[in-house]
């Protein structure tokens, strides 16, 4: 049976409030997703539907599971998870919490207790009996998080989330359901954040044919883009981490900048430190004269 939409909203708040405390929201929204990204592959991994990314020995979510009450239960479930991110090439992206860190989830038995529950929490989600159309399941999950996430965050909300009715909106004003008529089509964010406003696009386009890319300069929101994309079924959309103002990645072979078919990007407009890196009257791609 399917796993219906209210029990895993349900469960998913609930480790949310297992964390609450110890640290603010911007923060712990990194464990509940890499704990939702680790249950869901592991799932897909021990069904015969085909997996998303390679699950080796080690590296499952059941292997969490048999930590629960383990004195060092916060050190292994970090090390099972560099087992996942290493065989997928997904360091730096699924290791960004730091499952072992005393300040943030306690220490000895109130830190063994805590990521016990949580791992409880997520072993009673079956993600097995959800088939291909109803892996929209997660990223409407995925979503459901980043939107409270970023109401209890409050200023940073805009860091790593567009709204769903917004993104959908921006992607039929540049009227990207016109991708299928292009032989190779491509959109970008500049400013991607989590993803939410590209997939949003790659939603309304209705074309396995397009290609997405986008550039997010804040480390940990970059990671939570990977994992979304993995997530919502784009494992492909080539997304780097760096200033796109002061270093955009994207470039021709001639190292001019290069172009897309469609645009899309809701800026964090309440950063300060935009400019750093940038002399508009020195850019060698001539944006700003």
């Amino acid at each position: 049976m399917a796993l219906k939409k209210s029990r895993l909203y349900s469960s998913l708040w609930q480790s949310c409030d297992e964390l609450r405390g110890g640290m603010d929201a911007s923060q712990y929204k990194d464990y509940v997703l890499t704990l939702l990204f680790m249950k869901y592959v592991s799932d897909k991994a021990a069904s015969d539907q085909g997996s998303l990314i390679d699950v080796p020995p080690g590296a499952s979510f059941a292997d969490m599971v048999a930590l629960k009450g383990d004195k060092e239960i916060g050190d292994r479930i970090n090390k099972i998870i560099g087992r996942l991110a290493e065989a997928n090439e997904l360091k730096g992206v699924i290791d960004q919490a730091d499952f072992n860190d005393e300040g943030k989830l306690g220490s000895g038995k109130e830190m063994q207790d805590r990521l016990s529950k949580l791992v409880a929490i997520f072993h009673g989600l079956d993600f097995r009996a959800n088939r291909a159309e109803g892996d929209d399941l997660l990223g409407d999950a995925y979503e459901y998080l980043m939107r409270h996430f970023a109401t209890e965050s409050g200023k940073s909300k805009g860091q790593f989330y567009t709204p769903a009715e917004v993104s959908r909106i921006m992607a039929q004003v540049i009227g990207i359901e016109r991708a299928g008529e292009l032989p190779e089509p491509t959109v970008y964010d500049p400013t991607c954040g989590s993803g939410s406003l590209l997939i949003k696009a790659a939603d309304e386009a209705g074309t396995p044919k397009l290609a997405i890319y986008g550039q997010e300069m804040d480390v940990a929101t970059w990671a939570l883009a990977r994992m979304n994309m993995i997530l919502h079924g784009h494992p492909t959309a080539e997304l780097w981490r760096g200033n796109t103002l002061a270093a955009p990645h994207f470039k021709n072979r001639d190292d001019s900048l290069r172009t897309f078919d469609f645009a899309v990007a809701n800026p964090p407009f309440s950063a300060k430190a935009w400019s750093s890196g940038l002399n508009p009257e020195h850019d060698e791609f001539g944006r700003f004269g």
